[in-house]
């Protein structure tokens, strides 16, 4: 199971016609007794946010950090939709709120969209579509993988785990294949827990989580409108974990979210890790990563298995970051192909090899100081433009 594994919630996943080929497309993630509970979310930055961006973000600081659910749809981002789609979330989250049950308030409900920017969402599906959904909901394992199904746009698998903690458990799921670039990615992730936190310290703990994996993921560059990472925290476990080991466990849940987002990115073949060593500080550190890890020259290498080594120094010294060519050292897969900021010899046989695999590490050294960081990425392959290539 995924967002039904902590105790207290419940899921479910319809389809109610806003994707044309009748697949499932609206979820449901709730408590289970419809009771509002503490929460917190990171969204996008992108200043052209979609509107359930918008009314989420209001809701959770009109209700102090709590929610009951939140309801996601795919097939439509309802992103530049002006005040239609505003009104039009908060009717989905209201009708939600009367669903649950438990006397709630709309701004108990967060909305989560994903899809085509600038089309208007269908009501007339999604107003047929929250009653089924809400009737849908259970805390069994094929409701969560519905919930899980109905979130996929351009995914080619359903994205869920759960994590352990000490006495309470951390469940999830999420979707995400493209756009994936600085802050986060065209993705959704609803998280739960059982475990007993107040919204303030949810939310700082969400926010570390965030900072440190999906902050940290890179396919193509570009920012979504819709970016959400939201989590609900029942406390029936009755364990309190101290704020460190609760921010660690949403730190491996995020973190392996987005290495599926990685492995299932749009026309990838490989996924790559970026390391910058022996920074000015992390700060820089993590500027020459990203710089290196959205290069479409360097991606493109990554496709052809190609270990240019003469890229990845031009986009290091591109980055803004305190450079000295003389100082610089570059490894692929711990084969060394560039000492004091030239090539040197090394063995052939191991580097195919290692630029053969699925998975290829980067690791650049600056010589500098102490700052490290790191970035997830992928290769640029032809199926990332033929799925681009047109409205997608």
């Amino acid at each position: 199971m995924s967002v039904t594994a902590p105790a207290g919630f419940v899921a479910g996943g319809v389809a109610c016609g806003i994707k044309p080929g009748g697949g499932l497309d609206l979820a449901l993630v709730a408590t289970a007794d419809g009771l509002a509970v503490p929460a917190a979310a990171v969204f996008t930055t992108n200043r052209a946010a979609a509107a359930s961006v918008q009314v989420s973000r209001r809701h959770l600081t009109t209700s102090g950090g709590r929610a009951a659910g939140m309801v996601l749809s795919s097939g439509n981002a309802n992103a530049a939709t002006g005040a239609r789609g505003v009104a039009d979330v908060e009717e989905m989250a209201a009708a939600v709120a009367v669903g649950l049950g438990a006397g709630l308030d709309a701004h108990h409900v967060l909305v989560a969209q994903t899809g085509l920017i600038g089309i208007p969402l269908p009501m007339g599906p999604v107003r047929r579509g929250l009653p089924a959904v809400l009737a849908d909901r259970s805390g069994d394992r094929e409701a969560s993988a519905r919930a899980a199904r109905a979130i996929m746009t351009t995914d080619t698998v359903q994205k869920e785990i759960v994590v352990h903690g000490s006495g309470f458990r951390v469940g999830a799921m999420a979707k995400g294949a493209a756009m994936l670039a600085p802050n986060m990615a065209t993705m959704l992730a609803i998280l739960t827990t059982d475990a007993v936190v107040d919204p303030h310290d949810l939310s700082a703990a969400l926010s570390r989580a965030v900072s440190g994996t999906f902050n940290r993921l890179s396919v193509d560059g570009s920012m979504s409108t819709n970016d959400t990472v939201a989590i609900l925290a029942s406390g029936a476990s009755g364990s309190t974990p101290a704020a460190a080991e609760l921010a660690d466990v949403l730190g491996q849940v995020c973190g392996q979210l987005a290495r599926m987002m990685a492995e299932d990115a749009e026309g990838a073949t490989k996924v790559a890790v970026v390391r910058v060593l022996r920074a000015v500080s992390d700060e820089e550190a993590h500027r020459a990563a990203r710089q290196v890890a959205e290069s479409q020259l360097v991606q493109c290498s990554l496709n052809g298995a190609d270990p240019y080594w003469g890229r990845v120094v031009s986009e290091l010294g591109a980055a803004g970051a305190t450079f000295d060519l003389d100082r610089v050292s570059i490894e692929y897969g711990g084969v060394t192909v560039c000492r004091a900021g030239q090539g040197i010899d090394h063995d052939d046989v191991a580097l195919a090899a290692h630029m053969a695999g699925r998975t290829v590490e980067i690791t650049c050294d600056l010589g500098l100081g102490t700052g490290e960081a790191a970035v997830l990425t992928t290769d640029l392959g032809y199926g990332y433009i033929d799925e681009n290539r047109t409205t997608s």
